[in-house]
């Protein structure tokens, strides 16, 4: 990259650049498939954005197909069918081999992170605000919402719990048949909690209703509090979160979050296609941030260069292009290539030794066999 180049993109990450500049050595397809959330949902609003912005700037449609489930997004990126996935949390438990993807059909997927978007919003309990509940630590005896059937909304609710060194022999477990069901159970007294997204219609629900709503303050510098959480849940973050019901700018609530959308290939995709999409989401920032909800997310300093799933290769390439790459990003990133490549192995290795054909009795198998690879390796299983 010549210094005049250097100079441009420098600005556009600073976001000061006050000409539209296009993104720079841009070699993309003309057509590009990927997969997102539903229609209605925040994560197909931005990639409807970003597909604007690649069609009148580079001439390149792209195709998006809504998916209203985990597998229907993760399915076409399998069968390489599409490319690229505008995924959720779901892409973890992908690269992880757990959940749904300790089936016999899927197995850990090699799947790399292309960018993230941590917007305003937060990703924690949402609690009826008329029985005192401040922190994780208050909810010892509460009524807590289990959704049957939704590993990941459960899994939330766990590392919650987590943090204020509770489980759920401490709390007294409610079942819901959905989502949206647990929070007309709170509205109707029948429990106290719902993990959820505060910015989704259930918190507004519950807002306005006579028992009103809290959010968990979560304090950065309650570090054991943290390590617990974690240990259940790695892929959640301190976030300041500035929009929701209850919650704004001038009201923030120190919670927490994680990425949304994540937007992965597979390691063996394309490198001018990923090449030309981090660089499309970095330099023409400006360009779209202001184009959908949520688009704000995509900026570089939102970007967790030491979270959960390991970055696209040539992702890593880019950063160390234009400077934004330092020696602990690189050992964080070799960790979680490793463990990917452990995962692998040990799932082709289960799968070739006659392994049980009732599928409970696989996936118990493969659960052992990954938590003992990792412990192996002197890593945390986090999923047992």
């Amino acid at each position: 990259m010549n210094k005049t180049k250097t100079k441009i993109v420098s600005a556009l990450l600073a976001c000061s650049a006050t000409t539209a500049w296009a993104a720079g050595n841009v070699d993309l397809p003309q057509t590009i498939g990927m997969t997102a959330y539903g229609t209605s949902s925040a994560g197909y609003s931005q990639m409807v954005s970003i597909g604007n912005l690649l069609r009148n700037e580079y001439g390149v449609s792209l195709r998006i197909l809504p998916g209203e489930n985990d597998v229907s997004r993760m399915t076409p990126l399998r069968t390489g069918r599409v490319p690229v996935c505008s995924c959720g949390i779901a892409a973890y438990y992908a690269a992880e081999g757990v959940l749904m993807f300790s089936e016999d059909n899927w197995g850990p997927q090699p799947v790399r992170v292309i960018t993230t978007s941590i917007a305003s919003f937060g990703l924690s309990i949402a609690v009826a605000g008329d029985i005192g509940v401040e922190t994780p630590y208050d909810l010892k005896g509460k009524r807590i919402s289990y959704i049957r059937g939704d590993d990941a909304l459960n899994l939330g609710t766990e590392a919650m719990l987590a943090f204020g060194d509770l489980t759920w022999d401490d709390v007294e477990r409610v079942d819901f048949p959905g989502y949206g069901r647990a929070f007309e159970g709170i509205v109707a007294n029948q429990s106290d909690t719902a993990f959820t997204v505060s910015v989704a219609g259930g918190p507004q629900q519950l807002s306005a209703s006579p028992r009103g709503i809290s959010w968990l303050e979560l304090d950065p510098e309650d570090t054991e509090g943290w390590e617990r959480l974690r240990s259940v849940a790695p892929y959640f973050q301190p976030h300041r979160v500035t929009s929701g019901a209850g919650i704004s700018k001038d009201e923030p609530w120190i919670g927490s979050s994680y990425p949304y959308p994540i937007i992965i290939a597979n390691a063996d995709a394309d490198k001018k296609l990923v090449d030309g999409l981090i660089r499309v989401f970095t330099e023409d920032y400006d360009k779209y941030k202001d184009s959908a909800p949520g688009n704000a997310g995509y900026a570089l300093e939102n970007q967790n260069l030491n979270w959960v799933i390991p970055l696209h290769d040539v992702v890593v390439d880019y950063y160390k292009e234009i400077g934004h790459w330092t020696e602990d990003m690189q050992q964080h990133q070799d960790m979680l290539v490793q463990r990917q490549n452990i995962l692998l192995d040990t799932w082709e290795s289960y799968t070739k030794a006659n392994p049980p054909a009732d599928k409970e009795a696989f996936k118990k198998g493969w659960m052992t066999a990954r938590a003992e690879a990792l412990q192996a390796a002197g890593m945390n299983p986090v999923f047992r």
